[in-house]
């Protein structure tokens, strides 16, 4: 077992929902005197995780908030960095934004790269679900505010999901002022940042928003003969249409458009070399290059040939609401086209040309949620939501293999070390296998969630749901051009087996809970919520089993592609205070959730399979505490303690994951944080920031094999507020200290034994200047 500097759960600063809006810099001088933290106690943040506008402490579910401001001043750019906003939520790294579900809650999520995995998190952006977590890996662009649910969730949202949910809520046209904001930051490793954001309001009944991003960076991957990898390219376009006819009547169009263009996502670190460690350094010096440190420190790495990734992602959505009677009938429409390229992909992920591919993915994706939110005022007093959901995808994969220049000498040397005479495989360069895959999903849903009122101090909560999901998967190796003596035939992996399977799943979950509150300023729940996640059809090359070895005597082995349906029982208690006359928020939540048929994804040799755990267990607590000391400054700590978080003992997993802990659940993670908002002058506020973050040892990856130990992270940053106008002034440090730490490992195909790993951040530090009128 090999055990690594270090993995940051990069929890952050104000993590949860605790101080959410509290150290926000004001565009203005009449905001400054409104949210600056010498301004009275903690201030109230509303959310809408039960689908109606409510004080989070008031809100039955751990729920962590942050707003426009909190997330430009914790750099929160995207979901890869959205563990700076809880220790419960985890970011897991892979090499493929196509196929890889990477979000973790309380240790629950769908990690290891399948294309057909849904994730146990779901993320919605402006009340649309994305079928894919690469998805929402592009900026974010023009974000009001985000929201983090722990726990299943399936009777407020269109799907269904089993660890929680993440809630990305643009900005919202206004028809009554003309409004925007310019931001552009520079930074090292030729970092830089250009945002913008214009509002129209064009009458007192049409309203126009535009708004732009274009980030990238230079690599954080060197290569021992210079260059770096995984360089990054981003632009990002929405325009948002507001129609207002009547009081009653609300239409919205927006459209939005991402591109990212790149070297990534291949550039990795050999940290154990395995068994074929000299060959493989030999190779890469008789291919020219230097092998690369395997010292997480060095940040280095080799990939070859150069890579080409492309991402285009784009969509429009129309949201239309009208109040009828008590309530108001919602209606969100949204088409979305999501699409991969990876061209001379190095999957050897090494500096020996053997192996390379071209890859490719695209997603449609159709949605329809219509929602009834109303509330009773007579003798019944309830607000309740009624809402029906439909999804159809349609997934379109191909995957090109080719032979490197080297990968005669690699096979001739491997094989002949088993006893097979070299020139025996057939590994010449060029073009030796093609596959193509096609996947479809329709999703069916019905929910109804219920707030029961019997008094000011009591509510009952209840919500059902329904689903239905027909999901069908289609393998065809279409080329393969030596069946016989193709290196991969001989050791009787490939040629893949062909298959085209359907399977529907039905389910009926829900949610019921007690809310009390026994004094002002103090709210306590008890709830459980059965989630569900639907199984599927794996898409993969050996999905279906494999050929055998004639060569070796190894026989063939058939599989079923079918994965089952993944559910949860989950049970939480929860405490929300505010006290000390609201300069002391404490928020508190001890949960348990027991899992079954849990999705996993294990790597075997070439590829990830898709197996069932019978059980697994996951309990712990989580803790969110804010002080207001005075004078401008705001002190926070926040913590997740997950003393089990493992699968069931069973022969379906076996070794390394029978009985062992999942992958990225620390036992704790947590932080501290201290915020300033300072004026100085009748012009000028200083803004300063030092956060101390913390994550436990962790297994980083899916065959749970492979760990790190503790590490701390620190990030500071000190600007300059204007409180006459918009104008900020900003420089910045993360991972101050430059610790080196480790987000994802994997098996490296074709090299058994040898390991790569995703590294995080370096240390990165540079200015930005916003300023909104």
């Amino acid at each position: 077992m090999a055990n690594f500097i270090s993995r940051p759960v990069i929890c952050a600063f104000l993590t949860g929902v605790s101080g959410a809006a509290l150290i926000a810099t004001p565009a203005r001088a009449e905001e400054a005197q409104a949210a600056s933290p010498t301004a009275g106690g903690v201030q109230e943040i509303i959310v809408t995780a039960q689908r109606r506008s409510q004080n989070v402490q008031d809100v039955p579910i751990s729920v962590t908030v942050a707003n426009s401001e909190m997330l430009a001043v914790e750099h929160v750019t995207n979901i890869q960095n959205i563990e700076a906003l809880s220790p419960s939520i985890t970011y897991v790294d892979a090499n493929s934004p196509a196929s890889t579900p990477n979000l973790q809650i309380r240790g629950i999520g769908t990690t290891g790269p399948a294309r057909t995995f849904e994730g146990a998190v779901g993320v919605f952006v402006d009340g649309v679900y994305r079928s894919r977590s690469g998805e929402a890996l592009t900026d974010f662009l023009d974000v009001d505010s985000l929201q983090i649910l722990k726990g299943p969730q399936g009777t407020l949202f269109g799907k269904n999901t089993t660890g929680g949910a993440i809630l990305v809520k643009s900005v919202e046209p206004s028809t009554t002022d003309y409004k925007g904001n310019f931001e552009a930051g520079y930074g090292n490793y030729n970092a830089y940042t250009l945002r913008a954001a214009v509002n129209v309001p064009v009458s007192d009944k049409i309203a126009i928003r535009v708004s732009a991003v274009s980030v990238g960076h230079d690599g954080y991957i060197s290569t021992p003969n210079g260059g770096n990898l995984n360089n990054k390219a981003n632009l990002g376009f929405k325009v948002q249409l507001l129609l207002k006819p009547t009081e009653d009547l609300s239409i919205k169009v927006i459209a939005d458009y991402a591109r990212e263009r790149d070297n990534c996502c291949y550039g990795t670190v050999n940290i154990i070399p395995g068994p074929l460690g000299p060959l493989v350094n030999a190779l890469t010096l008789a291919n020219g290059l230097t092998p690369a440190s395997t010292n997480i420190n060095d940040r280095q790495g080799n990939a070859t040939p150069n890579a080409n990734n492309r991402i285009d992602d784009g969509g429009v959505s129309l949201h239309i609401d009208y109040t009828l009677g008590d309530g108001t009938l919602s209606s969100v429409t949204a088409l979305r086209r999501y699409k991969v390229l990876q061209l001379n992909e190095d999957a050897d992920f090494s500096g020996i040309s053997v192996l390379n591919l071209d890859e490719g993915f695209t997603s449609k994706f159709f949605s329809q949620e219509l929602t009834y939110n109303g509330h009773l005022s007579g003798a019944i007093k309830a607000d309740y939501v009624f809402g029906a959901f439909y999804s159809h995808e349609t997934d379109t994969d191909f995957r090109n293999l080719r032979w490197g220049s080297q990968a005669q000498m690699f096979w001739d040397a491997l094989l002949g070390a088993a006893g097979v005479p070299a020139g025996t495989a057939d590994a010449a360069p060029g073009l030796f296998g093609s596959e193509n895959m096609l996947g479809t999903s329709n999703s069916y849903a019905a929910y109804s969630h219920w707030d029961f009122k019997f008094s000011d101090a009591f509510d009952l909560i209840a919500g059902a749901r329904y689903s239905r999901e027909e999901k069908t998967g289609q393998f065809a190796e279409t080329y393969f051009r030596d069946p016989l003596l193709d290196p991969l035939a001989l050791v009787g992996v490939m040629p893949g087996i062909g298959y085209n399977q359907s399977v529907v799943n039905q389910a009926v979950s829900g949610t019921v809970g007690v809310q009390y509150r026994p004094a002002t300023g103090v709210m306590t729940y008890l709830t459980y919520n059965r989630g569900f996640k639907a199984g599927g059809v794996n898409i993969d090359v050996n999905a279906a089993g494999i050929p055998g070895s004639v060569v070796f005597g190894s026989p063939g082995v058939s599989q079923s592609p079918v994965y089952a349906p993944e559910t949860v029982d989950a049970f939480e208690a929860g405490i929300k205070a505010d006290w000390l006359g609201k300069k002391a928020r404490t928020n508190i939540a001890v949960f348990y959730d027991s899992l079954h048929s849990l999705q996993v994804a294990e790597f075997v040799g070439l590829q990830y399979l898709i197996a069932n755990a019978p059980s697994a267990k996951v309990a712990g607590a989580e803790f969110e505490q804010t002080f207001k000391l005075g004078h401008g400054f705001t002190f926070s700590a926040a913590g997740t303690y997950l003393p089990e978080a493992k699968f069931g003992t069973t022969s379906v997993l076996g070794y390394p994951l029978s009985g062992r802990r999942m992958v990225e659940a620390a036992h704790f993670a947590g932080n501290v944080a201290l915020f300033g908002f300072t004026p100085v002058s009748n012009d000028w506020a200083v803004t300063s920031r030092i956060q101390a973050q913390y994550s436990g040892s962790v297994y980083v990856g899916n065959d749970n094999d492979i760990t790190q130990g503790p590490v701390t992270l620190v990030n500071v940053s000190l600007g300059l507020a204007s409180l006459k106008n918009g104008l900020q002034i900003e420089a910045y440090a993360e991972n101050l200290l430059n610790r080196a730490y480790v987000t994802g490992a994997f098996g490296v195909p074709i090299e058994t034994g040898s390991y790569n790993a995703f590294l995080g951040a370096p240390r990165t530090y540079g200015v930005r200047a916003r300023f909104s009128f």
